[in-house]
């Protein structure tokens, strides 16, 4: 789940500013297109496709266990996709709405350099619902984890809950469901946290 947010993050937020800088333009429309296919996909579908196409047909992957490194990256891309969407279709909106801003328009007036508009200024001033999104996200990517793992046959938490449901071994259950709920609540913290450290208007205490 943590490598799946961080793919997520790191590329929904690149595609997302990268539509805001284009709206209504060829590569927006094909950006919405896939982000709606990647909110509408099953992670169970997805993941079998994945596999037949890069495990069976191109053999470039693993397509199941934890033998060697590139075994993550297939159940990473298909635990990852929907938040991916999510956080690029989140980012775009909130960076077209600070884009529209008065000191956006003076920095432009000013000479600043396109990137830096865009990177420092209109970014920097979205990251509130887009850190809420990821922190959101998080939580999901915990219980996608589950059916993920089933289908890569991933050794991790989410089958050993799978396996130990079958097996009726409650106190096996209830810790990693305990588990769950604590990275979900620390998740939670550190995104309240981050809300003061990105934006200078918001206090605690």
């Amino acid at each position: 789940a943590v490598v799946s947010s961080a793919i997520a993050t790191a590329i929904g937020i690149a595609a997302g500013v990268a539509a805001a800088a284009c709206p209504y333009s060829i590569f927006d429309y094909l950006l919405s297109m896939a982000t709606l296919s990647g909110v509408s996909m099953p992670v169970y579908w997805l993941g079998l496709v994945l596999i037949i196409v890069f495990a069976i047909d191109l053999n470039w992957l693993p397509a199941a266990g934890a033998e060697e490194p590139a075994s993550i990256v297939l159940p990473a891309l298909t635990l990852g996709a929907f938040s991916m969407a999510l956080i690029a279709r989140m980012t775009r909106s909130s960076v077209l709405e600070v884009l529209g801003q008065d000191y956006v328009r003076t920095a432009r007036a000013k000479g600043l350099a396109e990137r830096a508009v865009l990177w420092r200024h209109a970014l920097g001033n979205a990251l509130v619902p887009i850190i809420t999104a990821v922190g959101l996200q998080f939580g999901a990517l915990l219980g996608g984890a589950v059916l993920t793992e089933s289908v890569f046959g991933w050794p991790g938490l989410g089958l050993l809950l799978i396996d130990s449901i079958f097996a009726r071994d409650y106190p096996v259950v209830q810790g990693i469901v305990l588990t769950f709920s604590a990275l979900f609540t620390l998740t939670n913290l550190l995104v309240d946290l981050l809300y003061a450290y990105v934006d200078p208007r918001i206090h605690y205490g």
